[in-house]
């Protein structure tokens, strides 16, 4: 039987209700914790409103969580650090690439747009090689995440280009978020900001990625899973659904 494929994320179709949803999770603030804000509570309600099981609701994990994680199972399966790493080795830069492409595929996460001109830098050996070795750095290299994510960007920057740019936020975002989601957060710029907004709080932005910035980000987003902290957020691909659900408009308030 055909797997049943994920929602898309620039789908602005209504979804139907579920018929079965588990037990409402517990509003109740827990003792000690700082008092939320007017919009901190209203997020929490929002993505209660439609998942009243919080982040174990079965509509949550099918919508939006279940096909992240797979993606973050592939990828430890055929890309982790030894693999990856002999992978390297062994000069087999475009079977680096095209794993890390083919994982991406199977979720929906990035444009049309950004998939293709993701392929075409990798297309030849330099371009493979270049997006190889850069992603290791950032994800197993040494240094700060200041120094390898910066190193990253301009990996990402030199790529070779036919018509559209590589350098993207989602696309600088992606695998990270992949292969390590506690880690790291994928960044929708669009709705991420409007989701920030929501929570009472203005990301400052700018189209090229930078460290400054993406710094910003996780600091946000790590204020935003201590406010929710008590809905048990398992890792980044928790947070980044629950500000999903917040500014995108696959989700009516």
């Amino acid at each position: 039987m055909a797997k049943t494929l994920p929602r898309s994320r620039n789908s602005s179709r209504a979804s139907p209700r579920p018929v079965a949803r588990r037990k409402r999770v517990t509003k109740a603030r827990p003792a000690g914790r700082r008092a939320l804000s007017r919009q901190a509570l209203r997020t929490r309600r929002k993505f209660l409103h439609h998942f009243p099981g919080g982040f174990r609701d079965e509509t949550y994990l099918d919508w939006e969580r279940s096909y992240k994680w797979n993606a973050h199972q592939q990828w430890e399966a055929a890309l982790n650090e030894a693999v990856f790493a002999r992978l390297i080795k062994a000069d087999k830069f475009e079977e680096i690439a095209a794993t890390a492409i083919r994982i991406e595929s199977r979720t929906n996460l990035l444009f049309s747009f950004e998939k293709m001109a993701l392929r075409d830098a990798v297309r030849f050996p330099a371009g493979a090689k270049a997006f190889s070795l850069a992603l290791f750095d950032l994800l197993h290299g040494p240094g700060t995440m200041e120094e390898r994510f910066s190193k990253w960007i301009e990996a990402v920057d030199r790529l070779p280009r036919r018509q559209t740019r590589v350098l993207t936020w989602p696309l600088v975002t992606v695998f990270g978020f992949i292969a390590q989601p506690r880690t790291h957060f994928f960044l929708k710029p669009t709705v991420t900001r409007e989701a920030a907004r929501r929570h009472g709080a203005e990301l400052e932005y700018a189209s090229r990625p930078s460290w400054p910035l993406y710094k910003a980000l996780l600091d946000f987003v790590a204020e935003v899973q201590t406010d929710i902290a008590d809905l048990r957020p398992r890792d980044m691909i928790d947070m980044q659904s629950f500000l999903w659900v917040q500014g995108s408009e696959e989700y009516p308030d």
